[in-house]
């Protein structure tokens, strides 16, 4: 089947983990001839939006074709961007002549293209939508709730309703975003979560050479130690501030906390003051698969803050983690493989983690749920799931 991947809503980031790239893998992986229809939006070395300088076509590593395309020239260059008109958008598609297109957020007006290639096609062609925007990533306050979301991008999810086998929110509250906001069926809507690449981490256990016992080494931690592994974008919103002076103030030498991430400038300060202590262990920016080592290696992860898909390949590494709750959010509970922060507090984050360590029978019960069930967060489950 040819399969067309649609990241115009936002960005399309080359060799990370998102949903858009793992999805583009795997049905590479399961057969597919793929191909990725992206706007110019990617990031630079340190985590901020930025545009590619030209529109290029190019094959990635996992064997997929990129299409990178400019908005429109014609007109308001500036408007064009905010509403997201591109350069010969029905063109590109009609080339590519997909049998599946999947539309990674319906969040631009030139969705209409889709509609006008899938009516040529005498609707011989299977669409489905995936959504990543909820109340607190995306509408965030009156104007973008009300008139972009409410208005604009209502009517783009209205477009191309009638043509979509499923729309699919990755959260539990981001399907509810679709029915709220955009006022979708909700028999049309369907969870698919984030996930891990599991062809990593099968790459990783099945290595000649023993890279996780050699990773404990190099980090000189002994066989008794109970390592915490966290990470991300390490900003206020991700409470890892907190979990530090938690780990601070429970002073338990064989507890290890290891953090991986960017360091946001305002952050910065606090965060030197407080990465000093013997049990912590900032290890700066690390790609992808040094993160799954990084979890691979640890016996808890925890994400204290804001959502981020650290919290599904957590999960899917199969280790027990405490995440940060928000309405919506509980999908990373797989049957008690998690506990729940209710508040951003030390003295919460630091009662929890004692617990954990404290009562064996409780971690094992959680590690046993935690190597069980980690399969429902694979993408080689997921990609599959995600065409049915």
């Amino acid at each position: 089947m040819k399969i067309l991947h649609v990241c115009l809503s936002n960005f399309f980031i080359d060799d990370y983990s998102y949903q858009e790239n793992m999805l583009t893998k795997f049905h590479v992986l399961q057969g597919h001839e793929v191909t990725v229809l992206a706007s110019l939006v990617t990031f630079d070395n340190y985590g901020k939006s930025k545009l590619l300088e030209r529109e290029s076509t190019y094959v990635s590593k996992e064997g997929y074709k990129v299409i990178r395309v400019d908005y429109k020239k014609k007109g308001i260059y500036k408007i064009n961007k905010r509403f997201r008109y591109y350069n010969n958008i029905y063109d590109k598609i009609f080339t590519t002549n997909p049998d599946i297109i999947f539309i990674h957020g319906c969040q631009f007006m030139d969705i209409k293209q889709i509609k006008r290639y899938v009516i040529k096609r005498n609707e011989r062609v299977k669409v489905f939508v995936d959504n990543h925007a909820d109340l607190i990533n995306s509408a965030t306050n009156w104007l973008s709730k009300n008139i972009l979301h409410k208005v604009f991008w209502r009517y783009c999810a209205h477009l191309i309703n009638p043509y979509a086998v499923r729309f699919y929110g990755v959260t539990p509250n981001r399907c509810h975003f679709l029915e709220e906001v955009y006022k979708l069926p909700k028999e049309r809507i369907k969870l698919l979560v984030m996930g891990v690449d599991d062809t990593l981490i099968n790459q990783i256990k099945s290595s000649s050479l023993d890279v996780l016992m050699n990773l404990e080494k190099d980090l000189q931690l002994e066989k008794d130690d109970f390592i915490i592994a966290t990470g991300g974008k390490i900003d206020y919103a991700k409470n890892i501030h907190l979990l530090m002076q938690a780990i601070i103030e429970y002073d338990n030498p064989k507890i290890k906390l290891l953090i991986f991430g960017n360091l946001a400038p305002e952050i910065k300060n606090l965060f030197n003051s407080l990465d000093s202590h013997i049990s912590i262990n900032y290890l700066g920016w690390k790609s992808h698969e040094d993160i799954i080592k990084l979890l691979l290696i640890s016996d808890l992860a925890v994400f204290p803050g804001t959502h981020s898909v650290l919290w599904e390949e957590a999960v899917g590494c199969g280790i027990p983690a405490v995440f940060k709750y928000w309405k919506g959010m509980t999908h990373v509970d797989i049957g008690g493989n998690c506990v729940f922060l209710e508040d951003d507090s030390i003295s919460e984050i630091k009662k929890v983690i004692s617990n954990i360590y404290e009562n064996r029978d409780i971690y094992e019960t959680m590690l046993e749920i935690s190597v069980r069930n980690k399969e429902l967060f694979s993408y080689s489950n997921i990609a599959q799931r995600a065409l049915e």
